[in-house]
């Protein structure tokens, strides 16, 4: 009886601090985190109200006149998409040298090494689930990094100041789709930023395709790293580009009960919906209904009933004939 009594005792004072967590720490934590946030954008405001817009003003002390000058496109930070990123809640000069507040910059900043993602993220307990460092082998073995060497990193693709991870939690695959398309079509349908690399004249992504059937559907419905990367089952998203003579080509491989984009596109549904009934590989695509790959959960069970009730009509059928011979 007192043991019971004691559990009961604990259960109660268990809840009792869950509830205490819920409505006063946590809530006092997402506060500091605003809080934190709101001052850092103050502290950028430094920063943003030239690189902020397309044109900054500064007053020339040899003159004595306020000069108007137009913004580098690429220096140009949109306040709201860094605000939203998912690097929005820091200064700028937690990444950027202190030397930028003095004005003008120092010409030796433009040397300045940008960090790559692996420098804060890597070995992290709070990132382990992303698995940084398995995605930097996977970058390494890539195309991208093997011909181009250190000219090739991170932000390439991943733009620091927009750059905001919506795969794990977008239901709407098609956004998923486009904003990831877009990352390699800012230097694949860019001529300027292609050659930045290399001298190499920018293929025609269309004709390039030509041989693909229904090509728009396509370019709409699946990534282009799920034709020319190499797929990883521990990592949600591949990194290992492939030279185009190594891109998939064979229908078969998407259009087929084992389809790559299982382990792809809707690898990350996978898990979440492998319990649910309706499609091939225990996943439901809200849109994307992919031929060879999956079916209906509602349209399979009204051919069952059909199925059934064509059997019945037979039965039937050759039962009042049974009874007719009888007769």
């Amino acid at each position: 009886m007192t043991h019971l009594l004691t559990r009961r005792i604990l259960k109660t004072t268990l809840l009792i601090l869950a509830v205490v967590m819920v409505v006063f720490i946590a809530p006092a934590n997402t506060q500091a985190q605003n809080n934190k946030k709101s001052e850092n954008a103050e502290f950028n405001e430094k920063c943003l109200k030239c690189h902020g817009q397309a044109k900054y003003k500064y007053l020339n002390p040899e003159s004595g006149t306020e000069v108007t000058k137009r913004m580098y496109l690429e220096t140009i930070v949109n306040r709201d998409e860094y605000g939203n990123s998912n690097h929005g809640m820091f200064k700028c000069t937690d990444c950027h040298s202190e030397d930028y507040d003095t004005f003008p910059h120092p010409g030796r900043l433009r040397m300045e090494s940008k960090y790559a993602c692996i420098d804060c993220h890597g070995g992290d307990e709070a990132y382990a689930k992303f698995k940084f460092e398995e995605i930097e082998v996977e970058y390494q073995a890539s195309v991208h990094a093997t011909k181009h060497g250190d000219d090739f990193n991170c932000w390439k693709c991943h733009n620091p100041h927009t750059y905001k991870s919506n795969i794990r939690s977008d239901n709407k695959i098609k956004d998923i789709v486009a904003y990831d398309n877009a990352i390699c079509l800012n230097c694949h349908g860019d001529i300027t930023k292609y050659q930045m690399l290399t001298d190499k004249v920018n293929p025609n992504i269309i004709q390039k395709h030509e041989w693909l059937p229904n090509q728009a559907v396509h370019f709409k419905s699946v990534r282009c790293i799920e034709c020319h990367a190499r797929t990883n089952d521990s990592i949600l998203v591949a990194h290992n580009i492939q030279p185009k003579e190594k891109a998939v080509r064979r229908c078969v491989e998407c259009h087929s009960t084992n389809s790559i984009l299982m382990a792809t596109l809707y690898k990350h549904k996978v898990q979440e919906e492998r319990s649910k009934a309706g499609f091939y590989n225990g996943v439901i695509m809200n849109e994307g209904y992919v031929i060879g790959a999956n079916r209906n959960y509602y349209l399979g069970i009204l051919s069952l009933i059909m199925f059934g009730c064509v059997a019945a009509g037979i039965l039937l059928h050759a039962a009042l004939r049974i009874i007719k011979r009888k007769k």
